[in-house]
């Protein structure tokens, strides 16, 4: 335990790395691993203090709300609006993007999905927050909603949350990928995973297969292809799938293998959110080594029309989302 390396600690060591820092960066950051405590606290006693189920309402989305996405989302935008950091906030719970604060210092602008997976809450599931940072623009006149469009590329730190068997914070800053696991006892979250490489092929796939017959043939084929066996290609690959993202885009991330959720008849332009989904993860999995795209284009490259426009999504090992794009495409029989 004399060795640990705490949250605030290695989020400060390494800005001292990098020439041109001002810390509040860094103390965003460490604001994240704030609110997460909080969320891990709360998670964890909610079947006790009546924060399960739903509150019979749609968010911003049309997915119905669940009493903690409602309450996640409030503890994100007090968490930040303290800091005098974050211009705006943008939500899946919100339906606009939010100003917080307009300061001098209020430069940064804050994209995040307070409640990942929200629907495992009833069953004592995983679920996460996903949040992505970008610098706000020094170009006087430019609305917030214009500034909150933009293409992943431009993100200066992004990241996760799993609450599960345990509470895990895993970010970036644009240098290397780093993951920290709460001791409830300390009340800290410590370093557990130094500089996190995705492998370049995995044996696992993540999906969700009910809609199996509603996919384009290159996706189906490919689904086949990864159920064949071939001990040269590393197949079969195992379904791993828990209706959370950042579960399974952690284990793809460790593991190595690939998550997908393409379009569908029920979602035509793909389910997942670009802004505060796509983009973030898949800032990320890149600074680790994988990559992520729509299916033909790069995540990173695309640039949102709007801050809850949906994208088809595919993330994980490189070597995998590329085989995906091959079948997608029609290049392989």
């Amino acid at each position: 335990m004399t060795q640990a390396i705490t949250l605030s600690r290695h989020v400060i060591e390494e800005e001292h790395k990098h020439q041109g820092t001002t810390g509040t960066l860094s103390r965003l950051l460490l604001q994240v691993g704030f609110a997460a405590k909080i969320l891990a606290r709360e998670i964890g006693r909610a079947a006790l203090v009546g924060k399960l189920g739903l509150i019979g309402e749609k968010n911003a989305t049309g997915d119905t709300q669940k009493k903690l996405d409602v309450y996640a989302n409030e503890v994100v935008i007090e968490a930040f609006a303290e800091t005098g950091l974050v211009a705006g906030v943008v939500s899946e719970e919100l339906e606009r993007v939010q100003e917080v604060a307009s300061g001098v210092e209020a430069k940064y602008i804050l994209c995040i999905d307070p409640l990942d997976g929200s629907s495992n809450t009833d069953t004592n599931g995983v679920i996460g927050t996903i949040f992505g940072i970008y610098l706000k623009e020094k170009t006087p006149g430019v609305s917030l909603i214009d500034q909150v469009l933009n293409r992943g590329a431009d993100l200066v730190a992004a990241g996760y949350v799993m609450y599960g068997t345990s509470t895990l914070l895993v970010y970036t800053s644009g240098h290397g990928v780093h993951g920290f696991t709460l001791d409830r006892e300390l009340g800290e979250f410590l370093l557990s995973h130094r500089d996190l490489c995705c492998p370049e092929q995995g044996r696992y796939y993540a999906a969700n297969l009910g809609h199996y017959h509603e996919w384009a043939p290159g996706i189906r084929k490919y689904i086949d292809y990864l159920e064949q066996s071939d001990n040269a290609t590393c197949r079969p690959y195992s379904l791993r799938y828990t209706g959370a993202l950042v579960a399974d885009l952690h284990r793809c991330l460790v593991d190595g293998g690939i998550y997908f959720y393409p379009q569908d008849a029920a979602h035509p332009d793909g389910k997942l959110r670009l802004v505060y989904e796509c983009a973030p993860l898949a800032y990320l999995v890149q600074q680790a080594g994988g990559y992520a795209s729509d299916g033909k284009r790069r995540i990173l490259d695309l640039k949102p029309d709007s801050i809850h426009q949906r994208s088809p999504f595919v993330i994980g090992s490189r070597k995998d989302v590329e085989m995906y794009e091959r079948f997608l495409a029609g290049g392989i029989a």
